[in-house]
């Protein structure tokens, strides 16, 4: 029997999180797989080693069902031909009872040789050692009354492919159904979340600040939906992506294909195939798929990451001026040497994890689409790693709901902050000035408060002065109108917007929609109550 491999290399990890580290994420080299590995279950299960097996054991698998179900059927699957149920239900059991002990023969097969039944030496190819332990399994299968057919068609695994075949097949495969499940589910929770607060606090004046220093007041609930707004146009932009494979043999032609059958349309039949997957054929490649589309959702993932970093630093600063509080946990320390610290160290994790994330999204987008001639091997390592930056954006999505479900904002605070800054009304008195036709109106209020301290009675006394002035005559109405204005009413407009639901119905496709509003109706349900404090 093959020894179990260590934990964390090959595991499905289908169990729950685990309590504390096991020694493989302990020996970990980084911390995808060490510290952060029990947060990491559902990324793993979509890209792991384990994973991309059998992706590729599934995409081999439905090749060759689709094979067998030509018709006029290929006269040396025949006698299969047409499959029935019972057959086809055999064949996908391969993947979707695929194990850990499964995977493991497929790597004894590619690094070493001598799994039971496999050849006694090394391949050295990863793609070779699935096709070699697929028809270990038809072997197996053939001693079964009704399936002994199988010994004779399982050269038909793999025929007339390449590796990239399967490899640029699976590859879209497991980004799209960990996008659809995992990465648009979470950021829409993220941007439920924002949407709610935005809602709940569409009141609340906030001091605006443009280079640091006070600027026209706005409103709490409107800098928050500038967030939504961002993250919504690029949650579109993503979807819209298509998930395209490469699927026509050594160099894009599908040669072998025609010389062994000219008479089919291997074209059509490809196409079928890859639809057959939910995925989009390229018509046209080398050997290789160009990773456009692909580069093109990377670097659609790269932009909202550099908006939540965005929002990472601004809800850091309004902790750090005191408007927003967090809320404390039984044991949790802040500071190794300062006890009063309460930290905003989730959304400095998720900068953190978002930053990391880009840096590799960033090669990603840039190195794929470039193969030398009809393909070199460059691109092989590299999209191993895709699971890499997703792996940093989930640490970062965990990270940055976490914190902003600790957060209690301060209403007091923000409106002393805006209430101590009446220089901001500066801009709304020289506006109706100018709109009353006062000559110099920038310049009387830029000579009146330009590096002064201005106060509610600076502003009063400017006032009074206007009404008694010789030359600059204002009715009474306009006086009151001045008189009127105060740091916390001058907020301009805001109005939220349609909600995350009806977004999601108008905006998102059928297939990403229903993953989104599942997250969005838990989301809300996971609210309630949170602004009680």
């Amino acid at each position: 029997a093959l020894p179990r491999p260590p934990a964390g290399v090959l595991s499905r990890d289908r169990g729950k999180k685990k309590a504390s580290m096991s020694t493989a994420t302990l020996h970990a080299i980084g911390p995808l797989d060490g510290r952060y590995r029990g947060r990491l279950d559902a990324v793993s299960a979509h890209f792991s080693e384990y994973a991309y097996i059998k992706h590729r054991v599934e995409v081999e698998v439905e090749y060759f069902i689709c094979l067998l179900r030509m018709s006029p059927p290929l006269p040396q699957l025949a006698s299969m031909s047409p499959p029935s149920d019972s057959l086809i239900a055999k064949l996908r059991g391969i993947y979707t009872e695929f194990t850990d002990e499964d995977a493991a023969w497929v790597k004894q097969t590619e690094f070493k040789g001598g799994a039971p039944g496999g050849p006694p030496l090394a391949t050295n190819h990863d793609v070779k050692a699935v096709e070699y332990f697929l028809k270990h399994k038809m072997t197996q299968m053939s001693s079964t009354a009704g399936l002994e057919s199988l010994l004779q068609v399982k050269e038909f695994i793999h025929f007339g492919l390449t590796s990239q075949d399967v490899n640029n097949t699976c590859y879209p495969l497991m980004i799209m159904r960990f996008w659809r499940s995992i990465y648009m589910p979470k950021l829409a929770h993220i941007v439920t979340t924002l949407d709610c607060f935005s809602r709940q606090w569409a009141e609340i004046p906030l001091l605006a600040r443009t280079h640091g220093q006070p600027a026209s007041p706005t409103r709490m609930g409107k800098e928050l939906m500038v967030f939504v707004h961002r993250l919504k146009a690029q949650m579109e932009l993503l979807d819209a992506v298509p998930h395209c494979a490469k699927f026509g043999g050594a160099t894009g032609n599908m040669n072998a294909h025609r010389v062994a059958y000219g008479d089919r349309d291997w074209i059509s039949f490809a196409n079928a195939f890859v639809d057959g997957l939910g995925l989009q054929r390229y018509q046209v490649t080398t050997q290789i798929e160009h990773y456009d589309n692909m580069a093109a959702l990377f670097d659609a993932c790269k932009r909202i990451n550099t908006i939540l970093i965005d929002l990472c630093r601004d809800i850091w600063t309004y902790i750090s001026q005191g408007l927003f509080k967090q809320k404390t946990k039984a044991g949790e320390i802040g500071s190794s040497a300062m006890p009063h610290k309460v930290n905003p160290i989730d959304f400095e994790n998720a900068e953190g994890n978002f930053g990391l994330a880009n840096a590799i999204f960033g090669h990603l987008s840039e190195k794929l689409p470039i193969s030398r001639l009809q393909r070199d091997l460059t691109d092989s390592t590299v999209t191993r790693n895709i699971g890499i930056p997703f792996g940093h954006t989930i640490v970062s999505f965990d990270a940055l709901l976490k914190g902003l479900n600790k957060l209690k904002i301060d209403e007091k605070s923000i409106r002393a902050d805006v209430d101590s800054h009446w220089e901001v009304t500066a801009e709304a008195i020289q506006t109706i000035l100018r709109r009353e036709a006062v000559d110099g109106a920038y310049e009387l209020l830029k000579e009146e408060t330009r590096g002064e301290v201005v106060t509610e009675q600076s502003i009063a006394n400017f006032i009074n002065k206007l009404e008694g002035h010789a030359t600059i005559k204002l009715s009474p109405g306009v006086i009151g109108e001045l008189r009127a204005i105060t740091p916390s009413n001058y907020t301009g407009f805001f109005e939220p917007g349609p909600e995350v639901e009806a977004w999601v119905g108008s905006k998102i496709s059928k297939k990403t929609a229903p993953g989104i509003e599942a997250a969005v109706a838990e989301c809300r349900k996971g609210l309630v109550g949170c602004f009680d404090y």
